[in-house]
């Protein structure tokens, strides 16, 4: 498809962006609108489905029959027979007359079902029926009619895993899928956040009669680092409210903070997005970092042991492992030989923005200290408790519970805090919590 021709359907239909997977889905649409293969349209809720059903129907032979767009989610399962195939008079409570339903009213059209996944299963029979033989019976009737109908579906969900847990008809999931097409999501489609916002911008502005608002650099990093997860629907919302109740008609970063939930937890930073690490990631690094101090910490007390070493020595030696000790006051471990040597084992510092969880009963602090009335000016009698490595707990669920407990502490339980410590959401530490029961 020619550049002319993509921009043409993007005028025609209001469609905003230049994201190359929201081309390919446009591209997709124009040209299976020609055929009357059935069509399945997969994305995140706001995303705009609907406009490429539109699409479709529009660019059609069937522009000039009717077009509707249903809801399946929306409609009460006791009545979305009724809905879409019509019923006869009396053939359930309430039914004072005969209906023709959105299959019969729209003969040579489009229905639009939304949320396919919702429909229940025994209406996902008849619409089999339809799409292969293009028939259908009313409820309460026994008469076969027949409809000349194209069927565009969308759904949020993952089909093919509703199909797997008996929630959806293979049969119809696989009739449905003939021509897929993906939606991105608006956190995938770059610069098209700016774009938007200046479009919704423009039009609320001239609706409440005000000057358009207009962001500044820091502001435009705010909202293109924001994941979006109302996605389209939401960027509207945020920038009518904007265009309501700013006064300041220039946007600074820090207003429009304000205005995005959980904005400093969901910034991506582009210039790091190859360092960034997931949930797991980020405790697998924990748990290697400990037992990698673990080992350095066996080899020092073996050296002690063999008096190969000194306290002093072992100090200047490994700076990182014991930095922590020394920053968070805690006994110098190059103490005297009358005090005692205390070494405690420490994770070195991280780029990441959580502290490591403290000592647990599997991972006690190694101590070794010298008794005043056997001491030997050659020899230490030293008292060595150092769990062995294979019983060191290497469970993720509880390194990851620590580390909540840990950051949950250290910011006097204000989760929001707690959340940024730890690198994740809100949302996810809410999650977490109820899922190792720290809320009681």
């Amino acid at each position: 498809m020619e550049n002319r021709e993509l921009l043409s359907i993007k005028q025609r239909f209001g469609i905003i962006g230049n994201a190359s997977s929201l081309n390919h889905a446009i591209q997709v649409a124009a040209q299976v609108a020609a055929t009357d293969l059935t069509v399945m349209i997969t994305g995140e809720s706001g995303s705009g489905k609907e406009s490429f059903s539109k699409i479709i129907h529009q660019l059609s032979a069937r522009k000039h029959g009717k077009f509707i767009a249903i809801n399946c989610g929306a409609i009460p399962e006791g009545t979305i027979d009724s809905e879409l195939f019509g019923h006869e008079k009396g053939s359930f409570t309430g039914a004072n007359e005969s209906r023709k339903g959105y299959f019969e009213v729209t003969d040579g059209g489009t229905i639009f079902l939304d949320e396919i996944g919702e429909m229940p299963v025994e209406t996902q029979a008849r619409l089999l029926r339809v799409l292969e033989n293009k028939e259908f019976i009313r409820v309460g009737s026994s008469k076969v009619l027949k409809t000349d109908v194209r069927v565009v579906a969308a759904t949020n969900v993952n089909l093919l895993k509703n199909v797997q847990k008996g929630k959806f008809r293979e049969d119809l999931y696989y009739r449905l899928n003939t021509v897929p097409i993906a939606v991105p999501p608006l956190r995938e489609r770059g610069n098209d956040i700016e774009l938007l916002f200046r479009k919704f911008a423009t039009d609320f502005a001239e609706q409440y009669h005000v000057q358009p608002l207009s962001l500044t650099p820091e502001a435009k990093r705010v909202l293109l680092s924001f994941t979006f997860p109302g996605n389209i629907r939401q960027l509207k919302n945020l920038a009518e409210q904007m265009s309501a109740l700013e006064l300041d008609r220039v946007v600074s970063g820090e207003t429009m903070q304000r205005y995005l939930p959980n904005a400093n937890n969901q910034l991506r930073v582009l210039e790091n997005e190859d360092q960034s690490l997931n949930e797991r990631d980020l405790l697998y690094k924990v748990l290697f970092d400990m037992r990698q101090d673990m080992n350095d910490l066996k080899k020092i007390v073996i050296q002690l042991a063999q008096g190969k070493t000194n306290a002093s020595t072992v100090l200047a030696e490994n700076p990182k492992l014991f930095s922590n000790v020394m920053d968070e006051g805690s006994a110098p471990a190059n103490q005297t030989r009358e005090t005692g040597l205390t070494v405690r084992p420490t994770t070195p510092p991280t780029t990441f923005n959580y502290n490591p969880p403290p000592p647990t009963e599997k991972n006690d602090p190694l101590i070794i200290t010298s008794d005043d009335d056997d001491y030997d000016s050659n020899t230490y009698d030293l008292d060595v408790e150092v769990k062995a490595e294979e019983e060191e707990s290497l469970s993720i669920e509880k390194k990851e519970k620590e580390l909540i407990i840990k950051a949950l502490q250290k910011n006097n339980n204000k989760r929001k805090y707690a959340a940024q410590d730890l690198g994740i959401s809100e949302r996810t530490l809410y999650r977490k919590i109820k899922q190792y029961e720290l809320d009681e």
